[in-house]
């Protein structure tokens, strides 16, 4: 009887805890569609906020330029009146000229008339001679209704159609945007931002990335471009960013709405150079060395071994310079001073012509040489861990890929100790070589 209690105690407490659970999982979706629900009323607001705006700056465009157009063309009725009226003024006033010399010679002619008498013979002489310098018949061209302006408006009434129908199709309204981020990816000092297309009749030309810290409300660019992926760097560590993505339509000027921001951080120290070595400069965030005019060569390496198996390391070459057998560029397991080159033992790296040098041996398989642009990356994973192997003389393996130029090589390195973590290191006989790692 007591078993059978305490199995009914023990299912009941079984029971119970997972109602708990049960009711977590309710509670975090009851979240998740507040969330879901805050979402689309926030972007609904502001959709409207956005329309509102657009198109009341978009009337008082219009009612501007119309406005304008309306000036412009009163101010070419008025100039063509005053051009057309000018010379008619000018006859009016030589016309009126006539009729008054007309009238004064008709008063004259008519007093002489009146008065031809003997004693008054002399006037009418006088008003003849008058009348004979007058020219009476010469009449000034006055120009008929057909030659001269009769000004009218042309208006073409198709303007209101089609300005009504691209007003119509003017602006759209996006239920969710034609491009979401789809991965976060943390890298030392930064953040890889994968974006992917969610709807298949958007056809993308290029595409703009922004991000901001997410105690800040200003995004700024930080890539255009038509790769769908991007390194984000000097991230601080441990510092929540926001990330937005948009696209460009194939012919079209205008970018699409954003995507869903995303918050992302990195846990992962950013990749450094150690300083004070002479023959290289470092920049500002010690991510890029330079190798300068000084004499001293020999291995640049990393301040802390940083690089994990399972990440990727990144060289991205700047700027060359004159190529020597000798550069190198790869990880080791340990610093060793005094050597000129990672051509050596407990160590992989690519040599600037593209030689592959696995613990000092030269590889078979060879990379295309490195130039400006190029990026070399080391990918690293344990493949081996256990006793030691006679035949291959360690008990440690890595499987190791290095990339450059579109080729790969593969090999296993074999190491006589577990490694948790390397150090990357560069070494370059002449100046000129400028170095990026992340």
């Amino acid at each position: 009887m007591e078993l059978e209690t305490e199995a009914l105690l023990q299912e009941a407490r079984e029971s119970v805890e997972a109602a708990r659970t049960y009711r977590r999982e309710l509670q975090q979706r009851l979240k998740g569609l507040h969330l879901a629900r805050q979402q689309i009323k926030e972007s609904a607001a502001l959709t409207r906020d956005v329309l509102e705006q657009h198109f009341n700056d978009l009337k008082g465009t219009l009612r501007k330029l119309l406005d304008e157009r309306l000036v412009s063309l009163l101010q070419e009725v008025d100039a063509i009146e005053q051009d057309s009226i000018k010379p008619l003024e000018e006859c009016q006033k030589l016309i009126e000229h006539g009729v008054s010399t007309a009238d004064e010679l008709v008063r004259e002619g008519e007093n002489a008339i009146h008065g031809a008498t003997g004693e008054d013979r002399d006037k009418l002489c006088i008003f003849t001679k008058k009348a004979l310098h007058i020219q009476l018949d010469s009449l000034p061209e006055v120009p008929t209704l057909v030659d001269v302006p009769c000004l009218s408006a042309q208006l073409d009434d198709s303007l209101l159609t089609i300005v009504k129908s691209e007003i119509f199709k003017h602006g759209t309204v996006a239920s969710r945007p034609p491009i979401q981020i789809e991965e976060l990816i943390e890298k030392p000092g930064g953040i890889l931002v994968r974006w992917c297309k969610v709807d298949d009749d958007f056809i993308p030309q290029d595409y703009r990335l922004q991000y901001c810290k997410s105690n800040a409300s200003h995004f700024e660019d930080v890539y255009v471009g038509s790769e769908t992926e991007f390194i984000v760097l000097h991230i601080d560590p441990n510092v929540d960013y926001q990330f937005r993505v948009c696209a460009r339509g194939d012919g079209r000027q205008e970018w699409s709405p954003w995507s869903v921001s995303q918050i992302g951080h990195t846990t992962l120290v950013p990749h450094e150079w150690a300083p004070g070595f002479d023959g290289y400069s470092l920049s500002s965030r010690r991510n890029i060395a330079l190798r300068n005019d000084s004499q001293p060569g020999g291995v640049l390496y990393s301040k802390a071994p940083t690089y994990y198996c399972g990440q990727t390391l990144t060289f991205r070459i700047e700027t060359v310079g004159p190529v020597d057998k000798k550069d190198s560029i790869g990880v080791c397991v340990e610093q060793q001073n005094g050597c000129d080159s990672l051509q050596r033992d407990k160590a992989v790296c690519i040599s600037t012509n593209g030689a592959v040098f696995v613990n000092g041996k030269e590889m078979t398989n060879q990379l295309p040489a490195v130039t400006s642009g190029s990026a070399v990356t080391f990918d690293m994973e344990a493949v081996n861990l256990g006793p030691p192997n006679n035949n291959e003389g360690g008990n440690f393996k890595l499987r190791v890929t290095i990339s450059s130029n579109n080729r790969e090589v593969v090999f296993d390195w074999v190491l006589d100790q577990c490694c948790g973590s390397l150090y990357f290191g560069c070494s370059f006989s002449y100046p000129g070589w400028k170095v990026l790692v992340f």
